[in-house]
């Protein structure tokens, strides 16, 4: 959720003053949402792992600038969101660069189920990845992050409506990109 704890507001004002330790409180406490976010949004675990770093220097380097009432998390989650829509656009014009689309271990599973899972994975993920951007990164936060649609409205700038639209599109992409990946596996 993009509720943002007292805990984070107190080690935001104490990183803004210069305690440098506020920071490591602040990455412990962000660091794996971040990282599973950049992951979806991303499917590359290296390249997960550079934005959410980035995500965290840009936080260091900007802390005096930035104003006392900033809501770290929606700060944290659209610095990271850019950062993975820039990183995902290289990739898309850099195709030889390797990817690595293997998801974190999860369970113990046969290797058929291990192989239905990934293929599933991977067409979402390639269904996923043809979304434009706002709403690659609508369907993200609210289905995986569980922001709700105002949320995603303050940090999309959009209304709650808009929101509520930006879903309704991703899901009939999805859907259709899902159908006809299956359509043409089935053709085969």
């Amino acid at each position: 959720m993009n509720t943002e704890p007292a805990n984070d507001r107190a080690d935001f004002e104490r990183l803004q003053r210069g305690d440098e330790a506020a920071l490591d409180r602040i990455v412990g406490r962000w660091e794996e949402r971040l990282f599973a976010y950049a992951w979806r949004y991303l499917r590359n675990a290296a390249d997960a792992r550079e934005v959410v770093i980035e995500t965290f220097v840009r936080l260091h380097q900007q802390r005096a600038r930035l104003r006392a009432e900033t809501n770290l998390s929606a700060w944290l989650y659209t610095t990271l969101t850019n950062l993975c829509h820039n990183r995902h656009r290289w990739r898309r014009r850099h195709p030889e660069a390797e990817l690595d689309e293997a998801a974190p271990a999860e369970g113990a599973a046969t290797p058929r189920e291990e192989l239905e899972r990934d293929e599933a994975l991977a067409a979402l993920g390639a269904a996923l990845d043809g979304l434009p951007a706002d709403l690659k990164a609508a369907v993200l936060l609210h289905h995986y992050e569980g922001w709700s649609y105002r949320e995603i409205a303050a940090l999309g700038r959009c209304s709650e409506r808009g929101v509520e639209t930006r879903l309704y599109r991703a899901r009939q992409l999805l859907r259709d990109a899902l159908a006809a990946r299956t359509h043409g596996a089935a053709a085969e």
